[in-house]
C-alpha cells in the first residue's frame, strides 16, 4: 500500500484501526516502508491511555454518537497534538505528520485509516494532501472489504464495504483534474464565486468566504494566509468552520457545490 501510494503521498507508515467508547479498540493492519517499523509500538503506546482523551478526529471520546455515519478528511502535525500523546506516540517513534480517511460511525466509533510522515520526510504539501483527498473514498471502501474478506471484523453500516460511501463524499462530477484533482478558476472570478457561495449558505460569514474563494481558484493554505495577512492555523480553522457550515468535509466537496451550482 505505502509503495503503490508513494507517488501520491510519500509516507514513511499506515495503520488502520477502530477506536471508540462502545467498541474494543483493534489495529486491523499497519506496517512501514523505508523506516524500522514500530507502528504496534505506536499502538500500544497509543492505549496506554491517549486514546482516551484524544481530540484529533474532532470529537472527544465521551461525545454522544453522531445521529448518521459521517467521513471526513483529517490532518495534522504533531506540534498540533496534545502533550502525552504526542511525547508517546508521535515524538517516541518520530512522527511528524498524519493523513487520515476517518469514518465516523452510528455507536460512536472511529474506522480510520491512517499515514504518516516520519521525521526525516518532508512535510506533506497541498498538491500530495489534495491528491490524496480525491483517492480517500476507494482507499475507504477497500480497506474495509479486505477487513471484511479477511475474517470477522467491522460491523456492517449504512456506509460499509457492502454498501455505498456517505453522501458527504459528494456526487460524481465534471470538473476536469488538475494537479490537485480540481481545476482551478481565474484569479477575477472570486466576487462570482463568493456568491454562489452565500446562495449556497447565506451565514457564511466574510473570512469564510475569503478563504473558501481561495480554496477554489487553487491557492495554498500557505498562499491564502500569505494573501489575507493571517496564520495558516487560522486559515484552517475558518476553512473548517465555512466547511462545517456547508455540510461538507472534502475540498473537492466545495468545488462539487459551488461549480455544480
Amino acid at each position: 500500500m505505502l509503495q503503490d501510494l508513494e507517488p501520491v503521498l510519500p509516507a514513511a507508515s499506515w495503520s488502520v484501526y477502530r477506536t471508540g467508547p462502545r467498541c474494543k479498540p483493534t489495529l486491523f493492519m499497519s506496517a512501514s516502508l523505508g523506516v524500522p517499523d514500530t507502528t504496534r509500538d505506536c499502538w500500544w503506546a497509543y492505549l496506554s491511555g491517549p486514546y482516551r482523551r484524544d481530540n484529533t478526529w474532532g470529537r472527544s471520546f465521551d461525545d454522544a454518537p453522531l445521529p448518521e455515519p459521517e467521513t471526513r478528511l483529517c490532518h495534522l502535525t504533531a506540534a498540533e497534538v496534545d502533550g502525552e500523546h504526542r511525547a508517546r506516540v508521535y515524538e517516541a517513534h518520530g512522527v511528524s505528520e498524519r493523513v487520515s480517511v476517518v469514518e465516523y460511525e452510528s455507536d460512536g466509533s472511529v474506522f480510520a485509516v491512517n499515514f504518516y510522515r516520519h521525521q526525516h520526510q518532508r512535510p506533506f504539501n497541498d498538491r500530495q494532501i489534495g491528491a490524496f483527498e480525491s483517492v480517500a473514498p476507494v482507499l475507504l471502501a477497500l480497506t474495509r472489504k479486505h477487513i471484511d474478506l479477511s475474517g470477522p471484523g467491522l460491523p456492517r453500516t449504512a456506509q460499509g464495504a457492502g454498501g455505498s460511501l456517505t453522501s458527504s463524499l459528494g456526487k460524481p462530477r465534471s470538473i476536469e483534474p488538475t494537479a490537485t484533482g480540481l481545476a482551478p478558476l481565474a484569479m477575477d472570478d472570486l466576487p462570482v464565486l463568493r456568491m454562489r457561495l452565500l446562495r449556497l449558505q447565506a451565514e457564511l460569514t466574510d473570512r469564510e468566504l475569503d478563504v473558501c474563494a481561495r480554496l477554489l481558484q487553487g491557492m495554498t493554505h500557505e498562499g491564502i494566509a500569505s494573501d489575507l495577512g493571517l496564520g495558516v492555523p487560522t486559515v484552517k480553522t475558518y476553512r473548517n468552520r465555512a466547511f462545517a457550515r456547508l455540510g461538507i468535509h472534502f475540498r473537492n466537496e466545495l468545488f462539487a457545490r459551488v461549480l455544480g451550482g
